[in-house]
Formats: C-alpha cells, sequence, structure tokens
C-alpha cells in the first residue's frame, strides 16, 4: 500500500501510476489543486510543508477543515464524509 499523508490509498486511486505517481513521490503536485487555483495539494502542504509529520495521523487535529474543504465535486456530501472517515480510521491504525 502506498499510503499518502491524508491517508488516500494512492495504489486505490484511478490516477495512479498513470498520471501520478504518489502523492510523496509528486510531492503534492496533484493535477486538481490547480482547480482550486493551488499548485500543491492543501492537505500535502499542511502535513509536510508547514508541520513536518509524517502523516495526517500524528496531528491532533484529524480530521481538520481541510479534510472537509477539499472535496471532490463529483461525490456527494455522504461519500466525502465516509471517504474522511475511511482515511482517518487508516491513519490513527498507524499514528
Amino acid at each position: 500500500m502506498d499510503l499518502s499523508p491524508c491517508g488516500v490509498d494512492c495504489e486505490q486511486c484511478k490516477d495512479y501510476p498513470i498520471s501520478c505517481k504518489g502523492c510523496r513521490a509528486i510531492a503534492g503536485k496533484v493535477y486538481w489543486a490547480g482547480y482550486m487555483n493551488l499548485i500543491t495539494c492543501p492537505i500535502f502542504d499542511c502535513c509536510i510543508a508547514e508541520n513536518s509529520l509524517a502523516h495526517c495521523g500524528a496531528c491532533d487535529k484529524l480530521p481538520c477543515q481541510i479534510y472537509y474543504d477539499t472535496k471532490d465535486p463529483a461525490y456527494t456530501d455522504a461519500e466525502h464524509d465516509a471517504g474522511i472517515q475511511e482515511r482517518v480510521k487508516k491513519l490513527r491504525s498507524i499514528k
């Protein structure tokens, strides 16, 4: 499993490994950040660049507002919330 700092299993992502080699490999510069007028994923920025954590599971604010603000518009609110809870569970298990 290639777990990103936010708890996504990169190997399960539709873009891996064709257009994305994984968040750590590309330093959080995911294509969808451009839709938010950003260069880097805000979760990656917060976790890695700003707080020097190995993953968000090491943060006592998990899940923070950034998780809720980075919703894929293709998902319903319920799907987004379920995805967050799944990632939090994975991250807390390795904390």
